[in-house]
């Protein structure tokens, strides 16, 4: 019957406890390990057993590091802390990005003047927000032998837009829709 250090009991059963992402202590499996002591101290290459058996005797978890590398970098320390601090640093990354939304605004070929300036707008608005456009001119039977109003709308559309913003995707035909895709300018 196998051991409860073997980390095979974990890996191979659904029910029964599973590894944690970051490997610690038994869950390590390398030979040999660059070691850094719990007071930020390089301890050198050691064999695995010491590496454990000196994390277990100063009271700590032997946490890997540096799992890419040869031989693997472990760490003496608070496991839970570890996670603390990793999740923390996740954390102030995730505050810090700015999620670009790609919103659409459908015309028509024969889209009057009035409505054309209403969606530009808007489209502006989204832009200014920090957002990308994708502008579409739908086209509907006899609508497809002038694509030429489609193409003359996406041109006005993007020259009206000019001064916010950059044609990010030139005008193309996908199917029955023309669109083109506009991204603020860079500042």
């Amino acid at each position: 019957m196998p051991s409860e250090e073997d980390p095979t009991i974990a890996l191979g059963s659904r029910s029964g406890p599973q590894p944690p992402r970051t490997r610690i202590n038994q869950y390590i499996n390398a030979r040999q390990v660059r070691l850094i002591g719990e007071d930020e101290q390089q301890l050198g290459v050691v064999p695995i057993e010491e590496a454990r058996r000196r994390a277990q005797e100063v009271g700590l978890d032997l946490v890997e590091v540096a799992s890419t590398a040869d031989p693997p970098v472990c760490r003496i320390m608070d496991y839970g802390q570890f996670k603390y601090q990793q999740s923390k640093r996740q954390h102030q990354a995730k505050k810090h990005q700015k999620i670009i939304h790609l919103k659409e605004i459908k015309l028509r070929p024969r889209t009057e003047e009035h409505d054309f300036q209403f969606k530009l707008k808007h489209a502006l608005e989204f832009v200014e927000e920090g957002d990308k456009v994708k502008v579409t001119v739908m086209f509907r039977g006899r609508e497809m032998s002038h694509q030429d109003l489609g193409a003359k709308l996406l041109k006005k559309f993007a020259d009206q837009a000019g001064e916010v913003a950059a044609i990010e995707v030139p005008p193309r035909m996908e199917g029955r829709t023309m669109s083109l895709v506009l991204a603020p300018k860079k500042k």
